[in-house]
């Protein structure tokens, strides 16, 4: 009975705000490049594929499931990178599903020897849908047994909905120091189920991202001709989204101590109430491998969110996984133009 009552206060604290509208996060916000700014698409110089995974709240029937998979590629002639983001997302008990395709584009401009900047563009198509046969009602249960005997009354059915999307960004950084700025749902499409009810529109959401990489006397993997450098940096970094009601705060660092990357940032916004509660979410801990060589890499991370809101840690936090692999499909006779990447991390 005390599950089952917890299990509605949670329903109706938190479908009603994910109804409205909040996307979905990754805490390796890096490690989704795709997801988190368009001009990202091709940003590697290289053929890219990508995974990610992330269950939010697994110890209660109201969780999150994330995962998207992505793939981009840089057109080296015309300077110009192109991406397919695939998402999938399941929220709450009662299985609110929503599923896009989205395609990008990205241009890369070079300002000057030390300055670049990357517009970028989406164009998505988006399903939401929710079924209430997923969740069970009190005349179901026998009230002597507390067993689940009988079909419900309630007759809800399934419901869908299609819409597609608009999204752009830009991305201006040096060889060192990076700032994103990205604007999804832009069209703010309507997401009610019932084209006959009122609009509920998706609101755009607006993020800020940025940061600063510190580089160390590096490391050297090998001897003799096998000898590479391995890379040893700092890298500081922030992420502030914006949509509708919520807003909230990224903030961490990033150390590389190639092949492994650890990461920790905090997530909130403490100056900031939310329904009385202040704005504070979790402290996110990750661990990262990588490997790299001359014509292709391979990046594996995962990390936990540690929950310090009032939902508390028995909520089970987050755990997330990525991984991405990334290799050239140039001609190696064809010398290469001068290229700036992006120097933010892979996780």
């Amino acid at each position: 009975m005390r599950k089952g009552l917890l299990i509605f206060i949670t329903l109706l604290a938190v479908l009603p705000l994910t109804i409205q509208g909040q996307d979905p996060q990754f805490s390796q916000f890096y490690a989704a490049p795709l997801y988190l700014n368009p001009a990202f698409a091709g940003a590697t110089q290289q053929t890219r594929v990508g995974l990610n995974y992330r269950n939010q709240w697994p110890s209660i029937d109201a969780n999150f499931v994330t995962t998207s998979a992505y793939i981009d590629h840089f057109i080296e002639d015309k300077n110009s990178g192109i991406g397919l983001l695939i998402m999938r997302d399941r929220e709450g008990q009662a299985g609110l599903k929503s599923t896009s395709v989205g395609l990008q584009y990205a241009y890369q401009l070079y300002l000057t020897d030390w300055l670049t900047f990357r517009p970028g563009v989406q164009v998505a198509w988006f399903n939401r849908n929710i079924n209430f046969a997923d969740l069970t009602f009190g005349d179901q249960f026998n009230p002597l047994t507390g067993e689940i005997e009988n079909p419900s009354a309630e007759t809800f059915g399934g419901l869908s909905k299609n819409f597609f999307d608009l999204s752009f960004g830009g991305i201006l950084y040096t060889g060192n120091a990076w700032l994103g700025v990205a604007a999804h749902h832009i069209n703010t499409p309507n997401q009610a189920f019932d084209d006959g009810s009122d609009p509920n529109e998706l609101p755009s959401k607006l993020s800020f991202h940025g940061g600063v990489k510190i580089l160390f006397k590096p490391g050297v993997m090998g001897s003799g001709f096998y000898a590479r450098p391995q890379e040893r940096s700092l890298s500081p970094t922030f992420q502030y989204k914006t949509q509708g009601e919520f807003d909230q705060l990224d903030l961490g660092l990033y150390l590389t101590l190639e092949p492994l990357i650890f990461g920790a940032w905090y997530r909130g916004l403490p100056f900031k109430t939310l329904g009385g509660f202040n704005n504070n979410e979790s402290i996110v801990m990750l661990v990262g491998f990588t490997k790299k060589r001359p014509k292709d890499a391979l990046n594996i991370g995962y990390s936990y969110d540690y929950t310090i809101s009032r939902l508390g840690s028995g909520s089970g936090g987050a755990h997330e996984v990525s991984i991405s692999y990334t290799w050239s499909t140039k001609d190696p006779r064809k010398p290469p133009k001068h290229i700036m990447q992006i120097p933010c991390p892979d996780f």
